[in-house]
């Protein structure tokens, strides 16, 4: 049993990294275990996107925080600002953009209005049947495959062990702390944080807490390198697209689609429905796209609680065992509350409120 680090963090992706990282700057050993490769769950295979557009009000200050943390990371995360434009096509479309973007303004994103006309001169490629469009300055977006050869880089630079292949076979509690059995080795610490997204619900059933943890199969598309069609992240009022064209030429989509799977089962599996409704609305948005050949399409689990507020705090009833994830754009938001995290545990006054594990949810509808 290796038992030399101050705490166990189970989970390598931005959430867990970061939090290894910031515990790491505040003197604490962590040791990380990841059941794959360090970024190459939901934060490398997700679009990317850093839109303030897309993100609830009540996490617009984690995210706008986020979004600098990303832009200071620079190239080596592909990070882009390219402003971004959400549209709308109908009269109700229309209402539902102003009352969204109108909150979120009010929240601290600095999104206007703009008139079809302006968007046309921006963006001409796009349909022009657009009644209503709001623009974001600060939306772009970065490259999620270079999670995880950033965040293995710089856990290396903070002298962080990392232990990759890992899968978690049990959690249980010592006369000092508490026991992480892998399938090639036992950690031992005095405390634990669980970081490991859609899988949290398993992981904290081993210490018999019982987290309302869900998981959505977003499914994300990619296409072959094209011509220059569009310089923007595009979004839809609904929230049901999101595309942006990358510096290679290929155009990536997304939007929340759904394909089939559960975290238990391994990877999902994208489904040819959702596949196919997710390009309609992109080339109702995009005409030229629909000349454009597919490459292909995955999935990624993305995990939620009822109330789609993070978990970001102690695990009920189980004293220095911690839980961070369910974040709602995460990608964006991930690396700053990664940071509260290390600061909560550290014993320090986080910056902004965590979002207790242990709080009321709303019953299932």
């Amino acid at each position: 049993m290796t038992g030399n680090a101050d705490i166990v963090v189970v989970g390598g992706g931005i959430l867990g990294c970061a939090a290894a990282l910031r515990l790491a700057e505040g003197g604490m050993k962590p040791l990380l275990i990841e059941a794959g490769d360090v970024g190459q769950g939901a934060s490398g295979v997700n679009a990317g996107t850093l839109s303030l557009q897309i993100k609830r009000v009540g996490l617009m200050d984690y995210a706008l925080r986020g979004h600098r943390e990303w832009e200071s990371y620079g190239p080596a995360v592909g990070f882009r600002r390219t402003g971004g434009y959400t549209l709308a096509f109908t009269d109700s479309e229309a209402d539902l953009l102003h009352a969204r973007q109108r909150l979120k303004r009010e929240a601290g994103a600095p999104i206007e209005f703009v008139a079809p006309a302006t968007l046309a001169a921006a963006e001409p490629g796009l349909s022009d049947r657009v009644v209503a469009a709001s623009f974001c300055p600060l939306d772009g977006d970065a490259n999620s495959s270079l999670t995880g050869r950033f965040f293995r880089g710089r856990l290396r630079e903070a002298g962080i062990p990392v232990h990759e292949s890992a899968p978690v076979r049990a959690l249980r509690r010592t006369g000092d702390g508490f026991a992480v059995e892998t399938s090639g080795a036992t950690f031992a610490a005095p405390r634990l944080l669980l970081a490991a997204g859609a899988w949290l619900k398993p992981l904290a059933a081993m210490l018999d807490v019982d987290l309302p943890v869900h998981a959505r199969v977003n499914t994300v598309t990619v296409t072959e390198r094209t011509a220059p069609l569009i310089g923007s992240v595009i979004g839809h009022a609904t929230g049901l697209l999101t595309m942006k064209q990358k510096a290679n030429g290929s155009i990536l989509v997304g939007g929340g689609w759904q394909g089939r799977g559960t975290p238990q089962e391994g990877r999902g599996e994208a489904l040819a429905e959702s596949v196919a409704g997710n390009l309609a609305l992109a080339s109702f948005v995009l005409p030229a796209l629909g000349a454009v050949r597919i490459v292909r399409s995955w999935t990624g689990f993305e995990a939620h609680v009822p109330d789609f507020y993070p978990l970001a705090g102690a695990l009920p009833c189980v004293p220095n065992v911690f839980v961070l994830g369910c974040v709602r754009g995460g990608y964006t938001i991930g690396p700053y509350i990664g940071r509260l995290m290390g600061d909560f545990i550290l014993g320090r006054e986080p910056e902004l409120p965590l979002f207790d594990p242990g709080r009321p949810f709303p019953e299932p509808s």
